[in-house]
């Protein structure tokens, strides 16, 4: 099926402003060329790099003005030239960094991954973005070994929700930060909860685990970044995949992830028999293919994951489209677990 033009609506972040100055447009989309396809969108979700975003402090975030939405999930409604036409009805994930925001938007086939049926799309999409950096972590990078320990910092978050089942299905013991009122879900995923209010949380977790842990996956940086790495055991790994701690801060927005990075090979040099990484999920783009089979393996393992019953998927909300400022400001208030969701507005609003 080709067609000329589809109409959308998108939401736009204008510049650095709270989530209520978010802004609605519609516009034609224009229709698919070749190697790419339309599709409807049917949810997207609220991560943190669109909490930065909206500040001007994501690392890699394009001018503004800009439609948001790290990933997708949806259904192909048109092809462009040359591109198989059996596309056409079936339902995929992306991650697409920006763009999907929007009811429609265009995709370059080679990065969509099919959806397992039965699944419901906001399930789907909280483990889009979120299960192949957990997965890509926890198997790829730190290479966890079954009847391991490990720490996850902000375990009722969109990632760290995934990282908890994923390592609990592995047969490896999760010490989960959070605060209080989310320790009962904590709890329920399988982690052993601390909260990360209290002064002592690094001397809480070391009771837990006297003799160390094999990992830790860190997503707010800051100076309790050396806390992290003192908590392992020779040969264990800091996971480090995020500076939340300084997204307030004003200034050149790579400067805090540059300096992280510094001191993460500087600890790397450390014969100590531990290590330090920094997660980039968009590391290796440049080998394209080699990048896109290793994205597609790691989330159509996921996806099976979910389809199965063996992950369960952790919407906190969901909101529609037009009211994607509200969802953001949910995000950005930390009072949820799981991931925030953006489905389609209802017909004829």
């Amino acid at each position: 099926m080709i067609q000329t033009a589809t109409h959308v609506t998108e939401v736009v972040l204008p510049g650095r402003v709270e989530p209520s100055g978010l802004q609605v447009r519609n516009r034609e989309l224009p229709a698919p060329t070749a190697g790419r396809a339309v599709l409807r969108m049917e949810a997207t979700g609220v991560s943190f790099a669109e909490q930065q975003m909206r500040r001007g402090k994501y690392f890699d975030q394009p001018p503004f003005p800009f439609v948001p939405g790290y990933d997708v999930v949806g259904t192909v409604t048109a092809v462009g030239p040359g591109v198989d036409a059996a596309l056409v009805g079936r339902r995929f994930a992306a991650v697409t960094k920006v763009g999907s925001w929007a009811s429609h938007q265009l995709v370059d086939v080679a990065d969509l991954v099919p959806v397992p049926d039965g699944v419901d799309a906001a399930d789907a999409e909280t483990v889009v973005v979120n299960g192949i950096t957990a997965w890509q972590m926890l198997h790829r990078t730190a290479r966890v070994r079954p009847g391991a320990t490990i720490v996850v910092l902000g375990a009722n978050g969109g990632v760290g929700t995934t990282l908890v089942q994923l390592a609990r299905h592995a047969g490896i013991t999760v010490i989960g930060t959070a605060s209080a009122r989310h320790h009962a879900a904590v709890r329920a995923l399988g982690a052993t909860p601390v909260d990360y209010r209290d002064p002592n949380v690094y001397a809480r977790i070391r009771e837990i685990a006297p003799d160390g842990v094999d990992a830790v996956f860190d997503h707010v940086g800051g100076p309790g970044i050396r806390e992290s790495w003192r908590l392992l055991r020779r040969g264990g790994t800091l996971m480090s995949y995020g500076t939340a701690a300084t997204k307030d801060e004003e200034g050149n927005s790579r400067l805090p992830v540059l300096k992280l990075i510094g001191r993460l090979v500087i600890w790397n040099l450390l014969p100590n028999g531990r290590s330090a990484h920094f997660y980039n999920f968009w590391a290796g783009r440049r080998r394209i293919d080699a990048f896109r089979a290793r994205l597609r393996e790691d989330l159509t393992s996921v996806l099976r994951l979910l389809a199965d019953g063996v992950l369960t998927a952790q919407v906190a909300a969901r909101f529609p489209l037009s009211e994607a400022g509200a969802a953001l400001a949910l995000a950005e208030s930390r009072t949820v677990a799981g991931k925030v969701v953006i489905v389609p507005d209802a017909p004829g609003r």
